[in-house]
């Protein structure tokens, strides 16, 4: 019989983790790029990592920390780590992860933790490894400064609001998300067009591995919206992560959200999975 056991990974399995995350460089960019960072420590990480073995060998993951993020797991590493999720509480603000084991894991958690604020149960994962043919870059389109912060920050609250469905703000007054946003313009990975001291368009890449990166935050002010500036801003930020950052890139999109699918498909973008997120 096959011998499996679940645990708490610990620095010294970092190796062990980044051969499973490094197997699909697309699909687990996210954590990947946490991990290249911080290590497995769970005061660094934010979080702690589950592993799940079978036969002595690491073949899953779980990340848990503010997101509890499904990795390369199998259905029974999900029941694995559904049992540890439920013993130890609903500390994560979402589940996220491909759609399979995290409708799985869903299933198993949701008798306990449910019901979810939202569930979005079909995100197709998009990726490209060329810059578009069809669409022209937005030449207005460029990294924002950081003497640029206060000029953007709206914009991105305006985003994850629309988003995600409350506010960045709320809670500790938004310090931890205009940390996140400063992080990311101090990279150079924030991208805007500004027009006359107001944010036209909007994008970030956000996740950033030597193999892959992922654009996230895509939004256009709602009086510029239906003129093309998503797709030609998108193509801007394409060129510059294709040039720059990784030779994948990729994001993520609600099914429903059809005009953002078509923008991105024009520029180049092809669907190869899905996602799947659980919003508490």
């Amino acid at each position: 019989m096959t011998q499996t056991t679940t645990r708490v990974l610990e620095p010294s399995d970092l190796g062990a983790a980044l051969a499973v995350l490094e197997s699909e460089p697309v699909a687990n960019a996210f954590v990947t790029s946490r991990v290249q960072i911080a290590g497995l420590d769970p005061w660094r990480l934010g979080g702690e990592m589950w592993g799940w073995y079978a036969d002595g060998h690491l073949r899953s993951l779980c990340y848990s920390g503010a997101n509890l993020v499904p990795i390369c797991a199998t259905p029974e590493a999900v029941r694995a780590f559904a049992d540890r999720a439920r013993r130890a509480g609903r500390r994560c603000s979402s589940i996220v992860g491909p759609s399979e084991p995290t409708a799985l894991l869903w299933r198993l958690l949701e008798p306990g933790w449910g019901p979810a604020r939202e569930v979005r149960a079909n995100q197709p994962l998009m990726v490209t490894e060329s810059p578009s043919a069809d669409v022209a870059p937005d030449p207005l389109v460029r990294r924002v400064r950081k003497d640029e912060m206060d000029v953007l920050m709206p914009a991105c609250v305006a985003m994850f609001t629309e988003e995600v469905g409350i506010s960045p703000l709320a809670g500790d007054g938004g310090l931890l998300y205009q940390a996140r946003v400063a992080e990311l313009i101090g990279a150079g990975r924030s991208f805007a067009r500004i027009d006359d001291g107001k944010v036209v368009f909007k994008a970030e890449i956000g996740a950033t591995t030597a193999q892959a990166c992922q654009i996230q935050g895509v939004w256009v002010a709602p009086e510029y919206r239906g003129l093309g500036h998503s797709e030609s801003g998108m193509a801007a930020v394409l060129r510059y992560a294709l040039a720059d950052v990784a030779p994948i890139v990729s994001l993520y999109v609600n099914d429903y959200n059809t005009p953002a699918r078509k923008a991105y498909r024009r520029i180049g973008f092809r669907e190869t999975g899905a996602f799947m997120s659980v919003l508490f």
